[in-house]
């Protein structure tokens, strides 16, 4: 029961037939912390909380529910809870765990970066940040959730027990076609981007986000974009002669026609649910490397507009996550 464990024969989650192909918007809402900085316990912020609302809004107009994968600061700040509980309430938006845990409670561990990995962590140590921060949610929200992303991606041997154990339905920490183990972290390059049922009792559903190779060698990506780590500008090369690319479905250093062309690879793959993610730092300018400017910003709104819009065209709907799991057939 590894999370980094190829899926077992059999496990793939099925769901019903009218449920068709669909998409889901998840927001890793933290705190703003310099990127190019070693990893600290202290000196974050919060400040971002307050674009929460502008982008919530942003959504509701576009019939879209996001899912806000909240880490500790955010879970613990009134602030955010004024924000996103209204809309919570209404079930125009959802919420879930994401674990940062050098700063979530307790504050046992050293602050390294191997730590910043939380299923790296003590099995007793990373259960009692989750239950804390879980519990700290429910109670600032008003909504037990049920989806889990771990900060960094970062599961471990332990997390899918944790996770059945807390009550979480749904993991989405799996980043398939990348490969963290150079830092302390998981590799996901084995793990496929169809959605796996983890346990065998079926209680924990692996979505991982989506990744797809695109280009003329893309049906051998698991296998030639690995070779390539060390040699980025031949990556660039590659990628501008349309031979071979990585497109993650994130607004965050993806051009919006490279995000298109990755949708339809994924659609004609036939992937269920296609998972689009991004920091909620890049709602304002400054805080990661990915919005710096104004412009920038409307550019990031513009991405999220062409995307919804070309999703709209292929009769593509959003789901939440209590769709998905009305939607899993169990039998």
């Amino acid at each position: 029961m590894r999370i980094t464990d190829p899926p077992a024969p059999g496990s793939a989650v099925q769901f019903a037939p009218d449920f068709g192909q669909r998409f889901i918007l998840t927001v890793d809402t933290e705190e703003e912390f310099d990127w190019d900085k070693p990893i600290d316990r202290s000196g974050h912020t919060v400040h971002t909380i307050a674009r929460l609302a502008r982008f919530q809004e942003f959504c509701e107009g576009a019939g879209i529910c996001p899912i806000y994968l909240v880490d500790y600061p955010i879970a613990s700040s009134p602030a955010a809870a004024e924000i996103l509980r209204p809309a919570l309430a209404a079930g125009r938006a959802e919420i879930g765990v994401q674990l940062h845990p050098w700063v979530s409670p307790p504050h046992s561990e050293d602050v390294t970066e191997y730590n910043s990995f939380a299923g790296n962590l003590p099995a007793d140590l990373e259960r009692e940040k989750f239950t804390r921060l879980r519990e700290t949610i429910a109670k600032a929200f008003g909504t037990a959730p049920l989806i889990y992303r771990a900060g960094r991606y970062g599961v471990g041997p332990n997390t899918a027990q944790m996770l059945a154990d807390g009550g979480i339905a749904i993991d989405t920490s799996v980043r398939s076609n990348f490969d963290y183990s150079f830092a302390g972290g998981p590799n996901f390059r084995r793990l496929p981007l169809f959605p796996w049922w983890i346990d065998a009792d079926r209680r924990l559903m692996e979505l991982p986000l989506t990744t797809v190779y695109s280009g003329l060698l893309r049906q051998i990506g698991d296998w030639l974009y690995p070779r390539l780590w060390r040699t980025p500008p031949l990556r660039g090369v590659l990628s501008r002669l349309g031979v071979m690319e990585r497109i993650p479905l994130t607004p965050e250093g993806v051009t919006l026609a490279e995000a298109l062309r990755g949708i339809d690879i994924a659609l004609d793959m036939g992937l269920p649910v296609l998972v689009f993610s991004f920091h909620s730092p890049s709602l304002a300018p400054g805080y990661t490397p990915y919005v710096r400017s104004e412009d920038d910003l409307d550019a990031l709104y513009d991405w999220w507009r062409g995307v919804f819009t070309h999703l709209q065209r292929r009769r593509i709907a959003p789901a939440s996550v209590g769709e998905i799991m009305t939607a899993v057939a169990l039998a």
